[in-house]
């Protein structure tokens, strides 16, 4: 075989990402975003009637709008109130192909003490083990929506994240996705930074593309609950993100397609 038709074959092989906004012969990248909770499952509470599956989705909306506005093709596990089981969300984004996933939430403390003094936001990405006993909890708390309960999965949950983490490298690119995201939410919103966390989210386990969760606030904070219910901070956290989507897949696009030179020039007689 000619060597630049090796070229062409390990190129096309390669490649397997496309930026949001694509050129001609080039689909666009697929995004799923995936508002936390709904319908029965409110999620966690807020100042008021606010509750986490309201905010989730209102950002959801704006998320998506920017993401398509900048040529994406972008789906919403749900589009309203409406219960989704942990399991059709990720079935629905394997189902589309998706080349990333975002999960949006929002943060709550159980006691007055703690509401009132914890704030900030938090990005997720698929973990076997948790960061910290406060990334478990907050693992445990959106878990309690799947199948089984943390007992009563077991080991079948940690085998499961650890085929996972073997079989694709979707899940080290999460990694890279989630510190795409972080800084950019934090110097936006100016909002406390409680870091880049890992922890086993039943909702990132079966995802077949990069996929994080993203913890927008404590809803439960007496100031920063309102803030998440207000338009104008929602659209921070959705340009944020959107940022955060634009330059991972432009970083990854650019390593993408320095692989298929270094691999030819490596087979080259």
């Amino acid at each position: 075989m000619k060597s630049s038709s090796r070229s062409l074959l390990l190129l096309l092989a390669c490649i397997c990402w496309v930026p949001v906004t694509a050129g001609a012969g080039e689909r666009p990248a697929r995004i799923v975003i995936d508002p936390g909770h709904g319908g029965v499952k409110e999620g966690a509470k807020g100042p008021g009637a606010l509750r986490e599956k309201e905010v989730a989705l209102q950002i959801a909306h704006r998320l998506r709008s920017r993401l398509e506005a900048a040529g994406g093709e972008v789906y919403l596990t749900r589009e309203r109130d409406a219960l989704v089981s942990l399991t059709e969300r990720v079935e629905m984004t394997n189902d589309h192909g998706a080349d990333l996933f975002i999960s949006i939430h929002a943060n709550s403390m159980p006691t007055p003490r703690m509401r009132a003094r914890t704030e900030g936001v938090e990005t997720y990405f698929l973990s076997a083990s948790a960061s910290g006993e406060a990334a478990l909890a907050v693992a445990d708390r959106e878990n309690s929506e799947a199948p089984m309960s943390r007992a009563a999965r077991g080991d079948s949950t940690l085998a499961l994240i650890l085929d996972d983490l073997v079989r694709t490298e979707a899940h080290s690119d999460s990694s890279r996705l989630a510190y795409a995201i972080h800084p950019r939410l934090v110097a936006r919103t100016r909002a406390a930074d409680r870091g880049v966390q890992q922890a086993p989210f039943f909702v990132l386990s079966g995802v077949e593309c990069p996929a994080v969760l993203v913890e927008v606030g404590y809803i439960s904070h007496p100031e920063e609950g309102l803030k998440l219910g207000r338009a104008d901070y929602q659209e921070k956290l959705a340009e944020a993100i959107s940022e955060g989507v634009l330059a991972f897949l432009k970083d990854t696009r650019r390593r993408d397609a320095a692989r298929p030179a270094q691999v030819a020039g490596s087979q080259t007689p």
